[in-house]
């Protein structure tokens, strides 16, 4: 099993998030709520409106989102989902836990502040431009930024 923070798109309540909990594409358990230690720009760009995580630490904000285990089925499928390693990235990024709701068991249970490691995908190209986009600690599909998801059904 695998850990995987999600920020944009895949969030409970987000377009995506219907992909996270189709068991068709493999097991995936919410475990916590969780911002990045370091800094990163998330950003909202292309015509489709969708977010970014640049890989740029340091630049930006703590983001908030979510950490889930996934099993190796999901893991590949995200791997794909995100067209990795063309469009994105998995790499591991630094986590502290706002509020954990994992069934306890095995896996470990973390109290708010603890540290923990999980796979993030992150941005491998972007347009010059982008690094100056306005950058968010949260994203929300409904945002007041105005900027409405387009699906990829709905994307020509």
């Amino acid at each position: 099993m695998h850990r995987v923070f999600v920020y944009g798109s895949l969030k409970r309540a987000q377009p995506n998030y219907s992909y996270m909990i189709d068991g068709n594409n493999g097991k995936a358990e919410f475990l916590a709520t969780a911002v990045t230690v370091q800094k990163y720009p998330l950003v909202i760009a292309t015509k489709y409106n969708i977010p970014f995580l640049l890989n740029l630490p340091g630049q930006g904000n703590r983001v908030h989102g979510e950490i889930y285990k996934v099993d190796e089925k999901m893991l590949a499928y995200l791997d794909w989902f995100e067209k990795v390693p063309t469009m994105y990235q998995r790499t591991v990024v630094e986590l502290e836990i706002n509020e954990w709701a994992g069934r306890t068991g095995k896996e470990e249970k973390l109290s708010p502040g603890s540290i923990t490691e999980a796979f993030v995908y992150s941005t491998t190209t972007y347009q010059l431009d982008w690094p100056s986009l306005p950058t968010y600690e949260s994203y929300d599909s409904n945002g007041d930024h105005g900027l409405k998801f387009v699906l990829r059904e709905d994307r020509k």
